[in-house]
């Protein structure tokens, strides 16, 4: 009996010790659903990161290891995600893609005083006015559309025409668009939202095509993306320029499926391999590795960069509680590949990284940087 009890006893302390030989990290993403495209990307980020941690000596002395839940791409599943996250005590949650999921997700991790670092998604309203949980490190939507009217400013549009899906993320994007058009001077001649699902954009289409815009700014997903920018070239319409709002524009995807109706497009981007961050090159190679040799979109980029703030605000804490992580986040203050990360509250965002946009075109089949200098842009193509 004595010899039974001291196995079970040595098997209990060795199981105890395995669970406590890495350091467990939540994460959200649409690993299945709509946005899936978005959430391969983020798990590329997330492979080359855990992968870089553990190789530097992990943690406190521990390996890091991701425990990634799946949302499905649908908001009542992203909230079962991040239950089973809360209740795998998990000591912050990594949060994902999609704004419509990702508020929703937030407001929950917040309600049980669960630090939730937001790394993709762009709708101001997740950190305006935001909560004393939730950081983000990544740009919010107003810098999407700041980074287009910029363009259009600088070469003197005076007029410019707005589509837009009705998801948080679009909305967010367009009504910013709205606001610093009207700061510019420019007139904002159509504002066509639309509803998950439609496929035929040729009735508005045709209407901004009477209207003559010097811009045109289409803020969707990727499978609208493609579609938009095919139905826009059939119909004929002639802006000056064409530019996306990021999302489905800003993948290498759109520039593949689009063909020829991709070229002189312009988008609004988080990040690309031009930027003169240290590491970029280096990172650059590594997530194409992990995406089988398909070129990173800013996705994958921003999961990479956020496992390492996840890593640091561990150490800074000293170990898992989850009210230390939350201060040692309002402390951070580090420089990745993806760029500089700190949070800070400003012009009614709280625990929102400070970091600007950059923008790029569709030249020659591929996506070149344009903007701003500091990127060593190349020459923006107009149509006309």
């Amino acid at each position: 009996m004595r010899k039974g009890t001291l196995f079970t006893l040595v098997l209990a302390l060795s199981t105890a010790a395995s669970a406590q030989s890495t350091i467990k990290i939540g994460a959200i993403t649409s690993i299945t659903g709509r946005f899936a495209e978005f959430g391969k990307m983020q798990q590329a980020g997330f492979k080359v990161a855990v992968d870089e941690v553990n190789r530097k000596g992990g943690v406190l002395g521990k390996k890091i290891e991701l425990v990634v839940e799946d949302n499905a791409s649908d908001v009542n599943k992203g909230l079962a995600a991040a239950e089973r996250l809360v209740n795998a005590g998990v000591p912050l949650v990594l949060n994902e893609y999609s704004s419509s999921l990702v508020k929703a997700q937030a407001q929950y991790l917040a309600r049980q005083k669960v630090p939730n670092l937001v790394f993709t998604s762009s709708g101001d309203d997740i950190t305006k006015p935001g909560n004393d949980y939730i950081y983000r490190m990544n740009q919010p939507a107003t810098e999407y559309a700041k980074v287009i009217l910029n363009i259009f400013r600088d070469n003197k549009f005076r007029s410019m025409a707005i589509i837009a899906g009705t998801g948080a993320f679009e909305k967010s994007v367009a009504d910013a668009a709205q606001t610093i058009a009207k700061g510019y001077g420019i007139q904002v001649v159509e504002d066509q939202r639309y509803d998950k699902g439609l496929t035929d954009f040729r009735p508005v289409l045709n209407r901004i095509k009477g209207k003559n815009p010097d811009g045109i700014l289409m803020v969707s997903y990727a499978e609208d993306s493609v579609a938009l920018m095919r139905q826009a070239r059939e119909v004929g319409v002639k802006p000056r320029l064409y530019a996306g709002g990021a999302a489905g524009f800003a993948l290498p995807e759109f520039v593949k499926d689009s063909g020829s109706a991709a070229e002189n497009v312009i988008t609004a981007t988080a990040w690309i391999p031009q930027l003169r961050y240290p590491g970029v090159q280096k990172l650059n190679v590594e997530l194409k590795k992990a995406l089988g040799g398909a070129d990173p979109s800013y996705h994958a980029a921003q999961a990479y960069a956020a496992v390492l703030v996840a890593a640091e605000a561990i150490k800074k804490a000293g170990g898992t509680d989850r009210e230390k992580i939350k201060d040692a986040l309002n402390g951070i203050n580090m420089t990745t590949a993806f760029g500089p990360i700190s949070f800070k509250d400003f012009d009614g965002f709280k625990n929102q990284s400070p970091l600007a946009m950059v923008a790029q075109q569709v030249q020659g089949g591929k996506f070149v940087p344009v903007y701003p200098k500091t990127v060593v842009p190349k020459a923006i193509k107009f149509e006309r």
